[in-house]
């Protein structure tokens, strides 16, 4: 059983920056791949980026590729997602998901986060 808080969301304008943290607890952090997914009102939930157990393997959307980095801190058991160049379009809440297989497909992952608001302002 892997319990997972986001953190670090908030309003910035668009241009900013945002790093947000996914704490896990359970000693078998290490084991899991972990992603972040996003779900903006009225749309579908989507992928963002995911990290194998190790951090060798990282995916990205497309949309988010070259502004935004996935890593992870195995010692302190937290993912992180560091956004840059944050536009509009990237306003959602924002879900961290740990699962034993790196993946694109939310369906891949069993644990999820209660989620962190995200909001660019134009």
């Amino acid at each position: 059983q892997v319990q997972l808080v986001e953190s670090g969301g908030g309003l910035v304008q668009a241009g900013g920056s945002l790093r947000l943290s996914c704490a896990a607890s359970g000693r078998t952090f290490s084991s899991y791949a972990m992603g972040w997914f996003r779900q903006a009102p009225g749309k579908e939930r989507e992928f963002v980026a995911a990290i194998s157990w190790s951090g060798g393997s990282t995916y990205y959307a497309d949309s988010v590729k070259g502004r935004f980095t996935i890593s992870r801190d195995n010692a302190k058991n937290t993912v992180y997602l560091q956004m840059n160049s944050l536009k509009p379009e990237d306003t959602a809440v924002y879900y961290c998901a740990a699962g034993w297989m790196i993946s694109v497909a939310g369906k891949a992952y069993d644990y999820w986060g209660q989620g962190t608001q995200v909001t660019v302002s134009s």
